[in-house]
């Protein structure tokens, strides 16, 4: 009797085992074509500059930023200053400047602000002289700076000065100009009726008739007194 060769059908492989070796090669292939490119990654930043940089500084970004954080020179400091003081120290005060003042346009802008600023000036150097040096003048030269503190100030009224100045120009006179006494006493008058104002024709023209008067007194009182 012949043998009979039986073999075992083999079974076809499960298609659910196909599908997840598919995708375990998809996301393989998936991984290495997308993932982010180590070159293209933003670099940490540093922080030990930032450490070892002081707490109280921050470095200018700008050129307008530099320019604010950078404090001007002294010299440019100075001429802001002097831009917007009543007066130029550096001027030159005298008889002479004062009288040339008085000679211009009394309707000018600070006609008599310049004015009264000039005659400031020679009469407190005028305070510093030996003959002309005690406690009355002294008290007379403080109330001519006190009032003439705020010129600059906008609205201040210059009248205040006017009569400081007058009251110290009759001080003087009276210690040594007994020849001035007059001309002292007529500045006096005139100032009392100034309205410290240059707003009309007739106050610009009082204001013009103190300061050349003013002028002519400050020039005998910068002479010795004989």
């Amino acid at each position: 009797m012949a043998d009979i060769n039986i073999q075992r059908k083999k079974s076809a492989p499960s298609p659910w085992l196909l599908v997840l070796l598919a995708a375990a090669v998809l996301a393989v292939v998936a991984y290495f074509f997308l993932r982010p490119d180590p070159a293209d990654e933003p670099m940490p930043a540093d922080t030990t500059s930032v450490e070892a940089a002081p707490t109280d500084t921050l470095a200018p970004n700008s050129a307008a930023e530099q320019a604010r954080a950078t404090p001007p020179p002294a010299d440019a400091a100075a001429g802001v200053a002097d831009s917007v003081a009543p007066a130029d120290a550096t001027e030159d005060y005298s008889p002479a400047t004062l009288a040339a003042q008085a000679a211009t346009n009394p309707a000018a802008p600070n006609y008599a602000l310049n004015g009264l600023q000039k005659l400031s000036g020679i009469l407190v150097a005028l305070t510093d002289r030996d003959d002309l040096r005690d406690p009355t003048t002294t008290e007379q030269r403080d109330n001519l700076t006190s009032a003439t503190a705020r010129l600059g100030e906008p609205d201040a009224s210059l009248r205040p000065g006017f009569v400081a100045a007058a009251g110290l120009i009759r001080v003087m006179q009276q210690k040594a100009y007994p020849a001035l006494e007059s001309e002292a006493n007529d500045l006096v008058r005139l100032a009392g009726q100034l309205s410290g104002r240059s707003a009309t024709a007739a106050e610009q023209q009082q204001n013009k008739q103190f300061l050349t008067q003013a002028a002519a007194a400050v020039r005998v009182l910068s002479e010795p007194a004989h």
